[in-house]
């Protein structure tokens, strides 16, 4: 098994747009139709000129992909929030881990991030991860976002680097 972490190509936004399609994994989003879906992954494929998006590869495939929503403004370029996605196939086989540190390394490194920090729903089985990471909650938003059968609270987290 060989896992590589690179600088995510323009073209692979199609694949973003249907990980991101997958009512499993979209739950975890604020996305709700086909074209919040398109206006999501067009934003987050505008970041692959800044190299700030990056592309899980498993032994050739694109496995999942990370954003740093890395900002323009000096005052806020300190800190950065992230996003990940990988696909429902191929989750609890390190992918994230492996696509987290290279994103955190990058964010420390290349864009000089001081506090590396996230926006998870209640539920959402990443947490684990995150928690593992170091990442600490920070806040809360209840009743943040409205589901079928309810609402979900955002949990923020973040980790200085």
């Amino acid at each position: 098994m060989t896992l590589e972490v690179r600088p995510s190509f323009v073209e692979e936004g199609e694949l973003l747009k249907k990980w991101l399609n997958d009512p499993v994994i979209l739950r975890w989003f604020p996305m709700h139709d086909m074209r919040e879906i398109e206006d999501a992954v067009r934003i987050w494929m505008n970041y692959t000129r800044f190299e700030a998006t990056f592309t899980a590869v498993l032994d050739g495939v694109p496995v999942g992909m990370g954003i740093l929503y890395i900002q323009p403004y000096q005052k806020f370029s300190h800190q950065c929030l992230f996003a990940i996605v990988v696909d429902e196939k191929y989750r609890n086989r390190g992918i994230g881990k492996t696509l987290l540190d290279k994103m955190t390394q990058a964010a420390k490194h290349k864009f000089n991030i001081e506090i590396l920090h996230l926006e998870v729903y209640e539920g959402n089985p990443a947490f684990r991860l995150y928690e593992r990471m170091g990442f600490e909650e920070y806040g809360r938003h209840p009743r943040f976002i409205k589901i079928e059968n309810g609402y979900l609270d955002k949990i923020m987290m973040q980790k200085r680097l």
